[in-house]
Formats: structure tokens, sequence, C-alpha cells
């Protein structure tokens, strides 16, 4: 699929659907020595902090992703189309630890513009991001009581804020 590069100021997607929508699958790793994973994502945002556009993540500890996420600098986040969900949920439900889901999923990992971690063909949009910042959720923080109702297991969330370094779009 053919995309255009978005200047950063002309982004105008709204975040609310593009996290809540179908998901976005979130690749760390590098694309040029084919060691990379992804999974689906729907807990995310999006703006300007510490005076620079970002993309945060929220990865649980036992993601076999987080690996490639800690290991490598940078990460992608791709849109898709409706036509996408049953691949999206299956890369967001099967671990790249037991099997290569990107092959049976069978989406086409390509070359990002700006980072070593891959994007994907038929992505709509695609999101290049460079690691910035992380931080481990700490459940004496939580002030709503609805959150710890998401952390059964306590296996709570690492998050990372990635630097924004390109969008593109079909």
């Amino acid at each position: 699929m053919q995309r255009k590069q978005v200047d950063l100021s002309e982004f105008k997607d709204c975040a609310f659907s593009l996290w809540s929508n179908n998901g976005i699958l979130l690749t760390g790793g590098d694309f040029e020595t084919g060691k990379f994973n992804s999974m689906t994502v729907g807990w995310g945002s999006m703006g300007i902090v510490w005076s620079m556009p970002f993309a945060q993540i929220f990865v649980r500890p036992s993601r076999y992703t987080l690996k490639f996420l800690e290991k490598y600098p940078t990460f992608t986040l791709c849109a898709f189309s409706d036509e996408y969900k049953e691949k999206l949920d299956y890369l967001g439900s099967v671990s790249g630890r037991d099997v290569d889901k990107i092959a049976e999923s069978r989406l086409t990992p390509m070359r990002s513009q700006f980072v070593a971690a891959p994007c994907y063909q038929e992505a709509v949009l695609c999101i290049e991001c460079e690691k910035m910042y992380w931080q481990d959720l700490d459940p004496a923080n939580f002030l709503h009581s609805k959150i710890q109702e998401r952390y059964l297991n306590k296996d709570y969330h690492r998050i990372y804020y990635g630097l924004v370094k390109g969008i593109f779009k079909a």
C-alpha cells in the first residue's frame, strides 16, 4: 500500500477512535535482522510531552513483545482497516514465543522510513517512534477504584513513551 508522510502539525486523527476501534499493532525490534515481534494494543495515547510529539504504549511484563521493546530503541504503531480485525485479534492473543504468528497472520512486514522496527504493508497508518522514557505502573498511585480491577494478577504494565519520528497514511 502506498503511503505518504503526514506533517506532525497536520495529523488530525482522533486518538480515541485510533486506540479503540480495532486496536493498533505495536512492533518492537529490528527489520533488517528479522528480530521483531508484534502485538495488538488497545491502550495508549498521543500528544505533546517535554515539548515533543509522543505516542505512549502500555505492555504487560508477560508479553513476549516486551523483550523486543527492552532490547531495541524503536517501535512502530500500525492501524489497519476493518478487514484486518481477525488478524489483529490473532496477533493480540497468540504469543510469538510459541509460533511465528507474523507469518501465520500473512501480514507483510516492511522497512520503516525513520526507525529500525518494521511497519506493515497492509497498514493504513504507521507511526514510527524512538523510545524516550519508560516507567512501571505503581499501584500505590492508583486514584480510581476501577483501575485495580484490570490487575487481578498484579501484572502491572510498563509504560513507554516514544518520540514520534514520522507518521505515514495510506
